[in-house]
């Protein structure tokens, strides 16, 4: 079975292309060069596809920046910091990119129909306290609506399937998943602020050094700070 799979280089999408793995499929990463802030990820998702052994890797370019709309792609837009689990689940921040995961899908379903594969794998999480409008359930069911609809492989009857292996787990549970799959997480890369040092304070490394914390585990990525 073919899938293509959404690859940041972040702990969520490397965990889910390990699983893809483990679930046998051969697999086509795909990754997305869109200028943003934190484009030190793409170096991860390089290192997690060669790791990973997998079929091919592409990387995708294209300019959001344009536009902006999101402190990960306007630059004088300053990064939520310091900030409790709490005060991230309030609203949606600043670090939603308009459509995003709607951009990163299409360009994935187009890839997909191209290879004949029939599934894509994406790290989503409904738990997650972003809160991304685009990372839950309903919207996932809604595009794979879409993809039933609108390509030739779902007006035939097979639909190319959006796979989401962590959309009801909590971050402590990914890197639990994560750890019996053997994702290495020295090569994985979540934060925003767009250091070659992970800074340790944007909303994304605060989960991510919190979730190992309650795990009573050492984040093996350096950062610039780390919780106290």
């Amino acid at each position: 079975m073919k899938a293509v799979i959404l690859l940041s280089g972040g702990l969520d999408s490397s965990t889910v292309l390990y699983q893809a793995k483990a679930d046998g499929c051969e697999c086509y990463a795909i990754s997305f060069d869109y200028q943003q802030r934190h484009r030190r990820e793409l170096e991860s998702a390089r290192a997690i596809a060669l790791s990973a052994d997998i079929k091919a890797h592409q990387v995708v370019n294209f300019d959001l920046t344009l536009w902006g709309g999101s402190a990960l792609t306007d630059n004088q837009m300053e990064l939520p910091i310091d900030r409790n689990l709490a005060e991230m689940s309030q609203n949606i921040p600043i670090t939603y990119v308009p459509a995003r995961n709607t951009i990163f899908l299409s360009f994935a379903v187009a890839y997909a129909e191209t290879l004949g594969a029939q599934r894509i794998y994406i790290g989503v999480n409904a738990l997650d306290y972003s809160g991304y409008p685009d990372c839950r359930l309903d919207y996932i069911q809604a595009m794979q609506e879409v993809f039933r609809l609108g390509t030739k492989q779902g007006r035939e009857g097979e639909t190319i399937k959006i796979v989401t292996p962590l959309i009801e787990l909590k971050k402590t549970e990914i890197i639990e998943l994560g750890n019996k799959l053997g994702v290495p997480w020295e090569q994985t890369w979540s934060c925003y602020a767009g250091g070659e040092t992970a800074c340790g304070v944007c909303d994304s490394c605060r989960l991510r050094l919190a979730a190992f914390e309650e795990l009573g585990l050492q984040d093996p990525v350096p950062y610039q700070k780390e919780l106290v």
